[in-house]
């Protein structure tokens, strides 16, 4: 893919996107002279490119693509110049491969989950993402803009732990048809504790009562104890860099709880 796209004597980067950085619609090219640039720039393919290998090996790169892809429509050379950067990222991280560990014969799996609030500047909506990791590896992943603006950070984390939690009760179900039954709960890591006691409580839905009446769903499994919302630090949350830009020591933190390793 680097050689494709010309960068593959790129300098590597530590990170898949400059943290901080804060993109909107209105960046697109502003002058004829960056109109005829962007012309020439192979902005859809590279994106394309790149959610392939987001959405196969590579869940590290999985925030950072969701988000250049909000701009497909009239990207502009910052846009493309956040493109590059992920590239130079690749660069420096081709090394690191998804490894399962085979010490590890277990058929428990562990969710995380996490949501940045309002981070969308175009819409105020906010991104969500979810993790689920077996074996010493990521075995699923999301990241997605959500498709309504939440009111507030736990009504964003509740939106996303709804979300994660139908990916595990899917888990459940198709490990149960291997013949490898989940006996109790399944872990959901969260680090909002508002959104956790919500779960936990009906008592605490009153401030989301004009939420769509599904995510009173997750109340309900979480009472029949098939999922047992429990909180992480969020210095601890892999499901971090599936919402937001890291700086170097946390995507370093959350590929190694990917399972993303020096081969």
């Amino acid at each position: 893919m680097l050689e494709r796209y010309s960068m593959a004597e790129c300098n590597p980067v530590g990170t898949p996107l400059v943290p901080g950085t804060k993109f909107t619609k209105t960046m697109h090219p502003q002058t004829q002279e960056e109109i005829d640039y962007m012309r020439t720039v192979p902005y859809l393919s590279a994106v394309g490119s790149l959610n392939y290998l987001s959405t196969m090996t590579c869940p590290d790169i999985s925030y950072t693509v969701g988000y250049l892809g909000r701009f497909s429509s009239n990207p502009g050379p910052r846009h493309w110049a956040a493109v590059k950067h992920l590239f130079h990222y690749l660069k420096g991280s081709m090394d690191h491969k998804l490894t399962y560990s085979g010490k590890d014969t277990s058929v428990i799996f562990d969710t995380y989950c996490d949501a940045s609030h309002g981070d969308c500047l175009d819409s105020g909506r906010s991104t969500g993402g979810y993790l689920t990791v077996m074996g010493g590896g990521a075995i699923g992943w999301s990241s997605k803009l959500q498709p309504i603006v939440a009111l507030s950070s736990t009504e964003a984390e509740y939106m996303v732990a709804t979300k994660a939690a139908k990916e595990i009760l899917w888990m459940r179900n198709i490990l149960h048809k291997f013949g490898f039954p989940q006996h109790g709960a399944s872990p959901l890591h969260i680090n909002n504790q508002s959104a956790i006691s919500v779960s936990r409580n009906p008592e605490h839905f009153g401030q989301m009562k004009h939420l769509d009446l599904w995510f009173f769903w997750l109340q309900d499994v979480v009472e029949e104890g098939t999922i047992a919302p429990l909180h992480i630090p969020g210095t601890e949350q892999p499901a971090d860099a599936l919402t937001k830009a890291l700086a170097l020591p946390q995507i370093q933190l959350a590929r190694q709880r990917m399972g993303l390793v020096v081969d």
